[in-house]
């Protein structure tokens, strides 16, 4: 299937959450033999109109992002020129989303909105526009669904889909030395990890030791905050570490504590549940996190710094895992294969034959 993809700005100008998933996405359609093109502003250098990399090949509509005015009138002809099967945009500018439909209507072709909402979901009358726009919107969770849908989006039309995991990369992973707890984010205003660390020093009387993976500009205040409640001997503050090392540290920890202000789908928690930890949640009401672990018996919801040390305790309970297969339906070969589904379900709706 010949699949048009559109976002103004790639993770190859700014690597943000919302740029690492569509770049995924496109990444795990090729890997499974799509024809995947990527219609952005050019980040390339020299004069050349495409770009390869990863199996995508990247189309420059304008020459940088300067140009969106340029990008955006261009849009629907290029489009219309590339014949694509399906049209597939980010959200973000909404502003392009417009122009797409209009590529999408010239092209004959249905539009496939990427809703991930990183940066939380502002009602303008872009993004008011643009939850009126596609055949199907696409999402990461139930939280950004209910974020669209209050836009206006019909609610038959979106679908969460989660971010992917690699399952069988998990499992040729060797463990790391076993510990009691795990955090794993970047440690900014939004990390929330002093409920951890307080949490931790109420049961400074039992044995226990924690990781907290990740660095930021919160960072020193953490681990200030770690040694005023005297538990920074307890508490190993690893910084960053790349994507062997963090599967690592899942697989030897037993449960990964996920209490940060704001997140849209935990990607990390995934990664930790899936390498065999417990899962502990601080509900938060815009996090998603709680929606992995509901209804789950290795998983745990709180709502307060008592119920997150009882949970604690609770979980020491469980048994150790290196690997869970209930998170198999996260493999990016799944995942491809639900927008693959998508895909087929909308050209038919569309009248594409």
């Amino acid at each position: 299937m010949r699949i048009a993809f559109v976002s103004f700005e790639t993770a190859h100008h700014r690597d943000t959450e919302t740029n690492q998933r569509f770049r995924t996405v496109c990444e795990i359609l090729a890997e499974n033999g799509h024809d995947v093109h990527c219609y952005c502003a050019g980040f390339w250098a020299g004069e050349d109109a495409t770009f390869e990399r990863n199996g995508i090949t990247y189309h420059a509509v304008s020459s940088g992002l300067e140009a969106r005015s340029s990008f955006l009138l261009r849009l629907p002809f290029v489009l219309a020129a590339a014949r694509p099967d399906v049209i597939h945009a980010s959200a973000e500018p909404a502003s392009q989303v417009v122009a797409a439909k209009w590529g999408a209507r010239l092209a004959r072709a249905p539009l496939v909105l990427e809703w991930y909402g990183d940066g939380g979901v502002t009602e303008t009358r872009w993004t008011r526009a643009a939850a009126r726009r596609p055949d199907r919107i696409v999402t990461p969770s139930s939280l950004v669904t209910t974020w669209v849908r209050e836009l206006g989006a019909d609610g038959d039309l979106v679908e969460p889909v989660p971010n992917p995991i690699d399952c069988d990369r998990i499992q040729a992973v060797e463990p790391a030395e076993q510990v009691d707890v795990i955090y794993a984010r970047r440690l900014d205003e939004g990390a929330n990890l002093e409920s951890l660390l307080l949490a931790l020093a109420e049961l400074r009387g039992r044995d226990w030791q924690a990781t907290v993976v990740g660095d930021g500009p919160e960072r020193d205040t953490y681990e200030r905050l770690a040694s005023d409640l005297r538990i920074e001997d307890r508490v190993t503050f690893a910084g960053d570490l790349d994507l062997e090392e963090r599967i690592a540290a899942y697989r030897g920890a037993h449960v990964f504590a996920q209490t940060a202000d704001h997140c849209v789908f935990p990607t990390e928690m995934l990664w930790a549940l899936a390498a065999g930890c417990v899962g502990l949640v601080e509900y938060h009401v815009d996090s998603s996190a709680h929606e992995l672990v509901e209804g789950w018996d290795r998983g745990f919801r709180t709502t307060s710094e008592t119920e997150l040390v009882e949970a604690i305790l609770a979980a020491r309970d469980l048994e150790h895992r290196e690997y869970d297969d209930r998170f198999a339906d996260y493999d990016r070969s799944v995942v491809a294969e639900r927008y693959r589904d998508l895909y087929r379900t909308v050209r038919d709706e569309y009248g594409v034959l």
